[in-house]
């Protein structure tokens, strides 16, 4: 093994290690890691939430058992992917040693490490920005036209992994059309990998259409419920945030695509960035999607300072570059990653509350971190559901319908019983019930703010008993209190009603 990718490896593992120890064990698995793992369950060409690429990784990690390691491996993985791929970058920007090192640096000691401990679709994303960039280095270095068919590759799949790298190319393109690089746009390769890209991500295309796009109203719920809190002087002071340590490599960067002569073929990625930025703004997008925009600038920055500090005096800011992303990251240790107990958050907010962590999508401070939140009181929900089925051995297989998918799929994995399926007509959940039974037993998880008729009246003339048989009780999670009903004996066709709820629901959504 070279000293270069010994080096390169030592990275990798650092990065895998962190990744496991930067959790505390008061945390369980986030809701959306509950919804993104039960998608494995009803593998399709698309969901109300995601595009489809998450249900693949979900399926994998089902093989491999579905432990919590293989949760968090795989973000951990495209997390050091991403260094990986910056790395590559510096080499063929014919980087040395050095701008090897500080550009891992820069990237291992980012918030991309917060990123990554969570399994959701933003740590493949970043990825998927990086190695796009990167294809576009190799391109405009060779104008090989092969490298325009690999782009579209990459693109294709980061589309089936997340839309959001649409803003990538609303950037892109019109970088390029200012650029030399526009006589792209008369070549038939171009034209040949557009095609490539519009089948790959065709099955998709045509599972929208046929389910009434509903991207777009998952959009228009976003922008209604949590998008319009958002300030664009806030998503750029976000943009500070995510690579902090890397901040003077990221200016350099800039500087270089537009004086640094060896550069001068890469100046599209200057117009690239401003034009990506404009975008997300007049989007109001949140500011953690523009988080794979920067690492590829990372390697144009640490290109750029090892060649021109690498003489004389000026050497002395070699090593004060190394230090400042790993001085940032032992800053943010103590309050950015999940090594913290909700206890001690509670009790020394004022550094959460500094850097607007305790700032919900409803633009209001939480007690805790919005994601923190998520991730409290979901294995106690699952043990006071099994436990009923303990203490009611002559129950029915019964229909468990919780308020949203956050419940159900928390109860789905962490379940000690097989037969428990929890369901619920939230998000992608209402698209997999299925009625392959006679329901004359319900299981109502109920939240408490979604919970106005505690003494289900509603419910009683329906069944022959009705009880709350249980209550989770936890005042650091997004629910405090959840209520778990018992509906025994069904006097009527709970089927039918179950239906005719679902079809409401979705007519309701499709209007």
């Amino acid at each position: 093994m070279s000293k270069k990718n010994f080096i390169l490896f030592g990275f990798i593992l650092l990065k895998f290690l962190l990744q496991y120890i930067l959790i505390s064990p008061e945390y369980d698995l986030h809701s959306d890691e509950f919804l993104h793992l039960d998608q494995a369950k009803h593998l399709a060409w698309g969901y109300l939430s995601v595009p489809p690429f998450t249900s693949w990784i979900s399926w994998l990690i089902s093989l491999l058992g579905g432990s919590v390691f293989w949760v968090k491996f795989f973000p951990g993985l495209f997390g050091a992917l991403t260094i990986v791929v910056v790395w590559k970058a510096v080499e063929e920007l014919n980087g040395n040693l050095f701008a090897l090192i500080l550009s891992a640096a820069c990237v291992l000691f980012s918030t991309i490490l917060r990123v990554n401990l969570l399994y959701q679709p933003n740590s493949f994303d970043i990825l998927s920005w990086t190695t796009f960039y990167f294809i576009f280095i190799k391109y405009f270095k060779t104008e090989n036209p092969k490298w325009l068919y690999i782009a579209a590759l990459v693109f294709s799949v980061g589309f089936l992994n997340k839309y959001n790298i649409l803003f990538l190319l609303l950037g892109f393109l019109p970088a390029i059309i200012i650029s030399k690089y526009r006589k792209m746009f008369t070549k038939r390769d171009l034209y040949f990998a557009m095609i490539l890209g519009l089948l790959i991500i065709l099955p998709n295309l045509v599972w929208q259409y046929k389910n009434d796009f509903p991207v777009f109203q998952h959009l228009q719920e976003l922008t209604d419920t949590q998008l319009v809190h958002v300030q664009r002087a806030d998503f750029l002071k976000g943009q500070l945030l995510f690579y902090i340590g890397a901040i003077p490599v990221i200016i350099s960067a800039l500087y270089a695509l537009l004086f640094y002569k060896p550069f001068e073929k890469y100046r599209t990625f200057f117009w690239s960035i401003i034009f990506t930025l404009i975008v997300f703004m007049y989007f109001r997008a949140k500011h953690y999607y523009a988080m794979g925009l920067y690492p590829i600038y990372i390697s144009f920055g640490t290109v750029f300072l090892s060649d021109i500090l690498n003489k004389g005096w000026k050497k002395f800011f070699l090593p004060v570059l190394m230090i400042i992303p790993v001085l940032f990251f032992t800053l943010m240790f103590n309050f950015l990653f999940l090594n913290k107990s909700p206890e001690y958050i509670v009790n020394h907010p004022q550094k959460y509350q500094r850097y607007g962590l305790l700032r919900g999508d409803d633009g209001e401070d939480h007690l805790l971190p919005q994601d923190y939140e998520s991730m409290i009181g979901w294995k106690m929900l699952a043990m006071k559901i099994d436990s009923i089925y303990a203490e009611l051995p002559n129950l029915d297989q019964p229909f468990i319908l919780c308020d949203d998918y956050e419940q159900a799929g928390a109860i789905n994995y962490y379940t000690k019983n097989k037969k428990v399926v929890a369901h619920s007509y939230h998000a992608d959940y209402i698209n997999w019930i299925r009625f392959d039974q006679k329901i004359t037993d319900v299981i109502l998880v109920k939240a408490a703010s979604y919970d106005r008729d505690k003494d289900r009246q509603k419910e009683r003339p329906l069944f022959d008993t009705v009880y709350m048989a249980a209550q989770r009780i936890n005042k650091y999670a997004k629910e405090d209190t959840i209520s778990i009903y018992v509906l025994r004996d069904a006097k009527v066709d709970v089927n039918k009603i179950i239906k005719n709820d679902i079809d409401t629901r979705k007519k309701r959504q499709t209007d």
